[in-house]
């Protein structure tokens, strides 16, 4: 756990980029208070899992919707994560950040259901930040009708791509592409060493470059 900085420190005006300093305490605080809500489940205190089911199932459905490329199937998994993490109450113990926990639970449902062959696809929308930029070709304030379809054509092969990509890569790419997920956090989901998980990322990004350089 981070320290926190002497009283006279804290309390004066940090000069930093786009208030970085501001950002660490929230987040720190922010942490704190998963494991304080967890620690209060344990004790029977249902209300405080209800907090944390507000807090967290928007980005866990978002993760295994990205990997299993289905709402409902997702929603399901979503269903069964925090299930299982009002189960394990019991043992719970903050010795690593309760969102490591939760995203290894969700990653594990998600690549069972997936090597079980449940895929059904139904393509939807990629959020535009996978795109890398290489949607700003087409970034006119008044898209044409053509360039709307070049835009269309573009998310889809980045989405087939990313759905192409083998199981682990993907959820490497999902984590750290959309949660900005650190990488030693990634290596207790994945069950890997943190250089297994650059590796990992290393090969999915060379992929995809490789895969949609007609697009550059």
């Amino acid at each position: 756990m981070r320290e926190n900085p002497p009283q006279d420190l804290a309390t004066q005006p940090q000069p930093s980029a786009n208030g970085g300093v501001r950002k660490d305490m929230e987040a720190v605080a922010a942490l704190e208070r998963d494991a304080e809500l967890m620690l209060r489940v344990r004790e029977g205190d249902d209300t405080s899992f209800a907090l944390l089911l507000e807090r967290h199932r928007g980005p866990v459905v978002h993760f295994l919707y990205r990997m299993v490329q289905n709402q409902p199937v997702s929603e399901e998994l979503a269903q069964e994560v925090f299930l299982r993490v009002y189960r394990s109450r019991a043992t719970y113990e903050p010795t690593a950040k309760f969102t490591t926990w939760l995203f290894r639970i969700a990653t594990h449902l998600a690549l069972n259901w997936i090597r079980d062959g449940k895929k059904e696809r139904r393509q939807e929308s990629l959020d535009e930040d996978l795109l890398d930029g290489m949607d700003r070709q087409v970034a006119d304030r008044q898209k044409t009708i053509e360039q709307e379809m070049v835009y269309e054509v573009k998310l889809r092969e980045v989405r087939q791509a990313i759905q192409a990509l083998p199981e682990k890569q993907r959820a490497a790419v999902l984590m750290h592409k959309y949660q900005d997920v650190e990488y030693s956090q990634i290596a207790r989901t994945l069950g890997c060493s943190e250089s297994a998980v650059k590796s990992l990322l290393f090969r999915a990004y060379e992929s995809l470059r490789a895969r949609l350089a007609h697009m550059a």
